[in-house]
């Protein structure tokens, strides 16, 4: 079964955009981001680009400054780094006692998630893709039947969003990206824990080092 999509809002468009441009270096660290220069230039009210760039002051890509505003920030790329072990560390343990918790229903449901990914994989549809991706892990998070973990995990997983949805773009991505899902699907469908979170630590780790190749070429 494929996952249905969700229309973006106007203020996911924008943050979007925002860290599209981020990334790309057009907006450095410093920079200023203006609503009324930012919504004349999508058409839009203030409303949603407020919203925006507050989401992306929770994600730690902006910041806001006393009598300067929101401004880009810089990019700790030591720090990412930490987040991410930090990450695969949860999402291993998620995926650990998903392999042993989850259900049979579970489980396919989670075969279900994987299988809509190769029409996404075929089209580098990468909205798509990444929108399914993160049912995916959030599947796993339910799957691990552990409240506290599943909320560190998602927690963990909206600090580090754009991060993770940006290294996307590095070419193969997604191709590799859906392969590494697959290794974690099948060690929790055999229900081994060991493989489970081995191949979940990987996958995250993979992320980890696409990001520090993309942040040392913008230095």
């Amino acid at each position: 079964m494929n996952e249905q999509k969700r229309p973006a809002t106007r203020a996911e468009e924008i943050r979007q955009a925002i860290e599209g441009e981020i990334f790309q270096g057009s907006l450095r660290p410093g920079s200023r981001l203006d609503e009324e220069s930012l919504a004349a230039r999508f058409g839009l009210s203030r409303t949603p680009v407020r919203e925006a760039i507050l989401q992306l002051v929770h994600s730690g890509l902006v910041v806001k400054k006393p009598r300067q505003g929101a401004v880009v920030a810089p990019l700790d790329l030591h720090r990412m780094v930490q987040l991410f072990e930090v990450m695969s560390e949860i999402e291993g343990l998620c995926a650990r006692y998903a392999a042993r918790r989850m259900s049979p229903d579970e489980k396919g449901r989670l075969a279900e998630l994987h299988a809509g990914g190769v029409s996404l994989r075929e089209a580098h549809d990468l909205d798509g893709y990444y929108a399914l991706n993160r049912a995916f892990h959030d599947a796993i998070y339910d799957g691990s039947h552990n409240d506290v973990l599943r909320e560190m995990a998602r927690s963990l997983f909206a600090r580090l969003a754009p991060y993770r949805r940006y290294q996307l773009n590095h070419p193969r991505r997604i191709e590799g990206s859906y392969a590494e899902h697959g290794e974690v699907l099948a060690a929790i469908q055999a229900a081994d824990p060991d493989q489970a979170q081995a191949a979940m630590r990987k996958h995250l780790t993979i992320q980890a080092d696409i990001f520090a190749e993309f942040v040392s070429i913008m230095s």
